[in-house]
C-alpha cells in the first residue's frame, strides 16, 4: 500500500458496485449509496459495469482480466471519484488495471487515470468525506470483531480505515481476535482448488471470532463474508456477519441495514 494525497470532498461520485455485491449482497451496495448520500453526494452507477477482473487475474489469466477491464475503462468518464465497497476489488482496479495495459499506451493512460480516482468505501468516508459518526445514536450497544481480506489489507489499507470508523461509533466495542490478520480461506478460486485447506482456515477464523464473545463479524469484502458466514452457519456457531456499509448505515441511521428511512 502506498500513501496517497486525498482530494477535497466532491459533490458527485461513481459507485463501482462489484459483481459479488450485485449477486449476493445488493443491500450492502444500497447502504453504501445511502452512506454517501447522507453526506450530500450525488451517486452515479454506470449500468455497464461488471466484474473487476480479479478472479481471472488471480487465476493466471491476464488476457481475460484485461478484456473485462477494457470493457469498463470508458464507463467512468467524468473526473469523479470511483468508490468501491470492497477493498480487494478496489485494489484490483487501483493497482492492477494499469499493469494489465502496460503494452497498450493509450489504454494504459486511461487505466492509470482511472486508478488514481479509485477509493475503497471506508477509506473514502474517512479521508475524503471526513465523516464524524460520534453523534450517532439509536442503535443498541454491541460487540463486534473485524475481518479484512488479504488484498484489502495489503493494497488498500482497509483495516486501518475500518478500525477508525468502527471505533468512533457510540455503543460499539471492537474486540480483536487471534486470527484477525489471517486469511479466511476464501481467496477467490483458492477455495475451489484447495477446499480442504480453505475449510480448515475458515474454521479457525470462526472459532477465533466466537472466542471473543462477540456475536457479529464485520468486513468490507463480500467474498470473505460469504465464506465466513456460510461456515458459521454450517458449524452452528453463534456468529452473524455483516458488510461494513450495512453495519455503518445501521449504526448511524439507527435502523436495520437496507432501510432507507
Amino acid at each position: 500500500m502506498q500513501d496517497r494525497d486525498y482530494p477535497t470532498a466532491p459533490k458527485q461520485v461513481y459507485l463501482f458496485g462489484t459483481c459479488v455485491i450485485d449477486l449476493f449482497m445488493p443491500e450492502a451496495g444500497l447502504d453504501a449509496v445511502r452512506l454517501l448520500e447522507r453526506e450530500g453526494l450525488t451517486v452515479h452507477f454506470p449500468r455497464g459495469q461488471s466484474c473487476c477482473g480479479q478472479p481471472a487475474y488471480s487465476s493466471g489469466n491476464p488476457d481475460e482480466a484485461r478484456a473485462v477491464a477494457l470493457a469498463q475503462l470508458d464507463l467512468f468518464a467524468q473526473p469523479w471519484p470511483v468508490v468501491v465497497p470492497s477493498g480487494s476489488c478496489a485494489g484490483m482496479m487501483r493497482h492492477h488495471w494499469p499493469q494489465l495495459f502496460a503494452d497498450d499506451p493509450a489504454n494504459a493512460a486511461k487505466a492509470q487515470e482511472l486508478a488514481g480516482r479509485v477509493y475503497e468505501l471506508s477509506e473514502f468516508l474517512l479521508h475524503v468525506l471526513k465523516v464524524d459518526y460520534r453523534a450517532a445514536v439509536g442503535a443498541p450497544a454491541e460487540d463486534v470483531v473485524l475481518h479484512t481480506s488479504c488484498g484489502a489489507r495489503r493494497e488498500m489499507g482497509t483495516r486501518t480505515h475500518g478500525v477508525a470508523l468502527v471505533d468512533a461509533l457510540p455503543g460499539v466495542r471492537r474486540i480483536e481476535h487471534e486470527h484477525e490478520s489471517e486469511c479466511c480461506g476464501f481467496g477467490g478460486t483458492f477455495a475451489l482448488k484447495h477446499a480442504d485447506i480453505s475449510g480448515a482456515m475458515v474454521k479457525d477464523k470462526v472459532a477465533a471470532a466466537c472466542a471473543t464473545g462477540a456475536g457479529r463479524l464485520v468486513s468490507a469484502d463480500c467474498g470473505c463474508l460469504l465464506n465466513i458466514g456460510h461456515a458459521a452457519r454450517f458449524q452452528q456457531a453463534p456468529l452473524e456477519v455483516e458488510h461494513m456499509a450495512s453495519f455503518l448505515w445501521r449504526r448511524v441511521n439507527g435502523k436495520a441495514a437496507g432501510s432507507a428511512k
